[in-house]
């Protein structure tokens, strides 16, 4: 999966780095190169919060009256 990402250098120093795709989700770095590891890894833990959220409403759609029950299980 690919991003455009936004870096922009900073009059104080440094970088900051965003995702027009992914409101929210920016990070910085002193050079272009930590800029670009942080923003990646920026994008991955925004996806991993958007995939939780999105996992939680479909199982409220599935959890009914309180008859339902959810259980982690480990394999």
């Amino acid at each position: 999966m690919k991003f455009k990402v936004v870096l922009e250098s900073q009059p104080e120093g440094g970088y900051v780095a965003y995702v027009p795709a992914l409101p929210g989700c920016f990070s910085q770095g002193e050079t272009k190169e930590e800029a670009l590891k942080n923003i990646k890894e920026a994008i991955e833990l925004y996806l991993e919060v958007l995939e939780e959220k999105e996992l939680g409403k479909t199982m409220k759609k599935f959890v009914r009256s309180g008859k339902s029950q959810i259980v982690e299980v480990s394999l």
